[in-house]
Order: structure tokens, then C-alpha cells, then sequence
């Protein structure tokens, strides 16, 4: 095999790391839909594949919700940060719990509640907030 050919070749790694990218770009693209319950709740596989889509994210340990939580660097920070959220959630009609403790530590937690457990919009919605939360260039 020459150089250039052994630049040009992907591992597999590589081609696992650009799949993800693409899965969780179709997760940005997409739109929470309105759920008034009858559909199943996702399978714990299937929460395990979409949480490799949303970095930073936590399942429960009764896989009926995931988490986020980063520390602002203020009060008022924390306060400019959760409407954000909220205006976020209510663009997509799907309404996490927005927790703020300490004056300034933020968690989020995604469910949907009408199946009391996780949807593929829960995913949609936590791939839009780490979207927001890079542009804001919090971790």
C-alpha cells in the first residue's frame, strides 16, 4: 500500500465516529411529536444507542429518564441559561424538568411523561440543548 493510500483508508473507528455525527444530526433535523401516550416507551437497547448520539446525558437507573448537569458561573448566568432552555423545550413542545440548586448548578431531566418513560423525543430535544450548549461554549 502506498502513502496516500494509507492517509486516504478510514478504521473503522472512524466510520463508527462519522455515524454517529450523521444519526445525531438526523436526531437535530427532526421535531419532538406530540404524545399523548400509546406508544411504547424505548427499550433499554434502544436508550443505549441513542445515548451514544447525546454526549453528557445519563439514563436512570430505571431507564425512565436521562440527565444533564453542568454549574453556570453565576446566579444570574444560571437564570439567562434556564429560559433558554425553556424557550428551546417550548419551541419543540416537549417539557423537561429544569433544576437549579446551589444558586447555580443546573440539571435537566427528559421523559416523556405520557408513557412514563423515554421516547425518540427525548433524544431530540437532548440534541438540540447540547446543540445549544456548545454554541453557548458551556460544558
Amino acid at each position: 500500500m502506498s502513502d496516500r493510500q494509507q492517509f486516504t483508508t478510514t478504521s473503522p473507528a472512524c466510520e463508527l465516529a462519522s455515524n454517529k455525527s450523521v444519526l445525531a444530526e438526523s436526531l437535530l433535523a427532526k421535531k419532538c411529536l406530540p404524545c399523548e401516550g400509546g406508544i411504547p416507551r424505548l427499550e433499554p437497547a434502544e436508550i443505549a444507542t441513542h445515548l451514544l448520539l447525546v454526549p453528557g446525558w445519563q439514563v436512570s437507573g430505571d431507564n425512565k429518564l436521562i440527565s444533564r448537569s453542568w454549574r453556570a458561573r453565576n446566579f444570574v448566568s444560571a437564570m439567562e441559561q434556564l429560559n433558554a432552555l425553556a424557550e428551546l423545550a417550548e419551541a419543540e413542545q416537549h417539557h423537561p424538568d429544569l433544576h437549579l440548586t446551589s444558586y447555580r448548578h443546573i440539571r435537566v431531566d427528559l421523559w416523556t411523561h405520557a408513557i412514563d418513560g423515554l421516547s425518540e423525543n427525548d433524544f431530540i430535544l437532548a440534541a438540540k440543548i447540547n446543540q445549544w450548549l456548545q454554541k453557548q461554549s458551556i460544558t
